[in-house]
């Protein structure tokens, strides 16, 4: 149920990004340019700051369209970086709560009838619930709305700004398909997607494989139909999502998982009592409490020491 969810979520978003790329701002058929109040808004001023850095600097179109997305790209961070750890946050829960999911999973991956796996996943939600763990915690929609309209400016802005389409980069011309630079933008997302895959438990991973080649596929059949100057900008985009992707993983996980277990520390893991208790979820309570305890403990001593040291 998990994979199929994972699935839903990860092609409606791919959709959707598809979807305000196009969407968003309209191109006038006789005259080759974008209209549109997003284009307006966000789109024209990005161009002129790629003209300007282009023209007024004589930097060339490439760099301009480099220095622009980095610039778009940072104003943006700290909400990509949100979201990453709304969903961290509920991840690193449900990885803390494992003793008392488990059994329950098993349950539902066990039963022999309909009812018998109706009455397991009602257990489970009861229990996620119980310990104010939600799945859909961490997927903001609002974070991802307000970074939208600026992903389409750019793209825009990168492929209409006056003069891209006549200049070159790098021995790219920045008006056509460049079949290198698609290779080297799915390499990017390819590992992009690998890195999120060490962020997850063991037994997750095997269900991301197959969607860890998505985004390197969808990135290629993108590319390979448009100019240079835009998978340009998607492979600036590719370098700071794995940056974040590293953030998320070196230095906002380790945090979180010494605030679980801190707030599991004052606030113990309930196991859900369901009509019929089994011995099993009372256990692994008990088991996840102790955990918590110890992993708290071992934080408090490792800080002692580290000041007798200094």
């Amino acid at each position: 149920m998990k994979k199929k969810l994972n699935r839903v979520l990860f092609s409606g978003l791919a959709l959707s990004m598809l979807m305000l790329l196009t969407g968003c701002v309209s191109v006038d058929k006789s005259t080759g340019k974008p209209y549109g109040a997003i284009w307006n808004t966000l789109g024209v001023p990005m161009a002129n700051l790629i003209t300007f850095f282009a023209k007024n600097q004589g930097l060339g179109f490439g760099i301009a369209i480099i220095i622009v997305t980095i610039i778009v790209r940072v104003i943006i961070l700290p909400l990509g970086l949100y979201q990453s750890w709304k969903a961290s946050y509920q991840s690193e829960k449900m990885a803390f709560l494992k003793p008392i999911f488990e059994p329950i999973n098993e349950r539902m991956k066990n039963a022999s009838t309909q009812e018998e796996k109706l009455a397991a996943q009602t257990e489970l939600m009861a229990a996620q619930r119980e310990n104010g763990v939600n799945m859909l915690g961490g997927i903001g929609c609002l974070p991802l709305l307000i970074q939208m309209p600026f992903f389409s400016a750019i793209y825009f802005a990168a492929r209409y700004a006056p003069g891209v389409s006549n200049a070159a980069f790098l021995g790219m011309d920045l008006g056509k398909q460049n079949l290198i630079l698609t290779i080297i933008i799915a390499a990017l997302y390819f590992v992009q997607s690998w890195l999120s895959t060490l962020s997850v438990p063991e037994e997750q991973r095997s269900q991301m494989k197959n969607m860890m080649f998505m985004m390197p596929l969808m990135m290629v059949f993108m590319s390979i139909s448009l100019p240079a100057s835009v998978a340009l900008y998607w492979f600036v985009g590719g370098i700071v999502s794995i940056i974040q992707q590293l953030i998320t993983m070196y230095i906002l996980k380790p945090k979180l998982r010494e605030k679980v277990a801190a707030e599991f520390e004052k606030n113990p893991p309930k196991a859900y009592k369901s009509p019929n208790p089994r011995k099993d979820v009372t256990a692994s309570a008990k088991q996840t409490n102790q955990r918590a305890i110890t992993t708290t403990k071992k934080g408090r001593n490792a800080g002692k020491q580290q000041r007798k040291r200094k």
